[in-house]
């Protein structure tokens, strides 16, 4: 599986459309709003990095409302793991 990860600075005032419209792509895994230059982060996963790329080019750069992306290729080794709240809801 290849995981990219799209920072996307977005038009002002379509932040939550953005989302909604993002959220809705194929291979889109996950979206989260940001603060800094860039206001949303966005996980894609793929089987294969050409169809990795295309979800980037085709989709979430034709975004309404997206003003400019960055693309940030994993190169694997990485954990992805839930933080443990002392104290929180389970």
């Amino acid at each position: 599986m290849e995981t990219l990860f799209v920072l996307a600075a977005t038009e002002a005032g379509t932040l939550r459309d953005v989302v909604g419209r993002v959220k809705e792509i194929p291979r889109v895994v996950e979206v989260q709003p940001v603060t800094g230059p860039f206001d949303l982060l966005v996980r894609v996963e793929a089987p294969a990095m050409r169809e990795a790329l295309d979800v980037v080019v085709d989709r979430i750069r034709r975004t309404p409302g997206i003003r400019s992306t960055e693309t940030l290729i994993s190169v694997g080794g990485g954990i992805m793991r839930s933080a443990r709240i002392p104290g929180a809801a389970r």
